[in-house]
């Protein structure tokens, strides 16, 4: 492995996360800030840093290791008999087997490439979405709640310009933010929308003896967020299954990734499992 992007709390945390997945020293690697951590507002929306680090370059290392070359003098002309370059030798004397073993070699190579994608293909025309959370049924209309107090009260001490409704069903509050500043409330890749759905869910579940899921919704976009992991997940099954390699995404909630666990349950070329810990978990789709 010549490189390896990581995520952490701060950039020292994550390049060194970095160096222990590549088993280099500091000395021996390239840094590159990809993105940079932020505290977010009042701890929502916070984001990590990230960063790549790469083995130092091949021509980097050869110069360094590379002794100055020693000039040695030519020896004076003798009669012994000059050899012929070795290249021109074996270009001579490259015998035909050799030849042939190569093309049967590169025919082989093309059929097992034309067997993959031929898998492929069945596998997209057999595949089915499989929804992990929708938009709950038999939702009936909520006025009053501590949780809807909680959020309309926070997005006004946030001087956001949305609106919240509330609905409710036996095992769900749903709750639908829309408006002007709903960008705002999502964030970046919807971390901002988590973070509130993690609190709105404590004030829900306070003090209750059955717990009660809470969903905080904004421009409907958790289904649209689920369509575009979706099609993450086959995209990067396909390049698993043409490959050959193993995919590493990128550190994902529980939600994300069990969407792309349930995408890909149904395959018959790739398998998925997390590793690490959280927050840095994340999916490895590898082939079958």
């Amino acid at each position: 492995m010549d490189f390896s992007e990581k995520w952490g709390r701060s950039v020292e945390e994550a390049v060194e996360l970095a160096l222990k997945d590549l088993r280099l020293d500091r000395e021996q690697v390239e840094i590159v800030v990809l993105e940079e951590p932020s505290k977010g507002f009042f701890g929502l929306g916070s984001k990590l840093a990230k960063v790549r680090v790469q083995k130092a370059s091949a021509r980097t290392e050869h110069k360094e290791a590379m002794p100055e070359p020693v000039r040695q003098e030519r020896p004076a002309t003798s009669n012994a008999p000059t050899m012929a370059p070795a290249k021109e030798m074996t270009a001579t004397t490259k015998p035909a087997e050799e030849t042939r073993i190569k093309d049967e070699a590169s025919n082989e190579a093309v059929k097992r490439r034309d067997d993959r994608r031929r898998k492929a293909k069945d596998r997209n025309t057999s595949r089915e979405s499989v929804r992990v959370r929708q938009k709950p049924e038999n939702l009936v209309a909520l006025e009053e709640s501590p949780a809807l107090d909680f959020l309309r009260e926070m997005t006004a001490r946030m001087d956001l310009d949305v609106e919240v409704k509330a609905m409710v069903n036996e095992d769900c509050l749903y709750f639908d933010i829309s408006g002007k500043d709903s960008g705002t409330i999502i964030g970046k890749r919807g971390q901002t929308l988590d973070s509130i759905q993690y609190l709105t869910s404590l004030v829900a579940n306070k003090e209750k003896e059955a717990y009660r899921r809470v969903i905080v919704d904004a421009e409907n976009y958790r289904e649209k967020r689920e369509r575009t992991l979706e099609q993450l997940a086959n995209r990067l099954a396909d390049k698993v299954m043409r490959t050959g390699k193993s995919v590493r995404l990128e550190p994902m909630n529980p939600y994300e990734r069990k969407v792309i666990h349930a995408t890909l349950q149904r395959s018959a070329g790739v398998t998925t499992r997390s590793e690490g810990e959280e927050p840095y978990r994340r999916v490895i789709i590898e082939q079958k």
